[in-house]
């Protein structure tokens, strides 16, 4: 089994779920549909992918000041991912957790692990504990 330890950006519930990891950064501001919980872009190697209810892990994100809001919009309709595993911290995607969790609704638990590390979690079931823990499920 496969198990490493993560960094916590922002707490919440741990989540499990299936691996869907990104072949390209992702801008959640016209890429991701908030109401369906889709990859968008259709320039996006995983156009049409669902991200409900999976473990994403994300390479990179290409910033926009809006992607709190559709990632704070995904949490409201019940459409955000299970947690969200970032190669690098993104302040203003993470917003959109911090207040999801200021509103009282369950937020999914985002941590940062380095992208070289994604790769065995790949077609994986995914556990990402509250403490940061990311675990293949056998």
């Amino acid at each position: 089994m496969t198990a490493l330890q993560a960094e916590v950006l922002v707490a919440g519930s741990g989540g499990t779920g299936e691996a869907l990891i990104l072949d390209a950064p992702i801008s959640f501001w016209g890429g991701v549909d908030p109401k369906a919980g889709r990859i968008a872009d259709v320039r996006h190697p995983q156009h049409g992918r669902c991200i409900a209810g999976k473990v994403l892990f994300l390479p990179g994100t290409i910033g926009s000041s809006s992607a709190s809001a559709v990632l704070l919009e995904l949490a409201h309709n019940g459409h955000a991912p299970a947690a969200l595993v970032l190669h690098q911290p993104d302040a203003i995607l993470l917003l959109g957790l911090i207040v999801a969790r200021e509103m009282g609704w369950e937020t999914p638990i985002a941590v940062r692990l380095d992208r070289d590390r994604f790769a065995p979690f790949r077609d994986a079931q995914i556990e990402v504990a509250a403490d940061g823990r990311v675990s293949a499920i056998p």
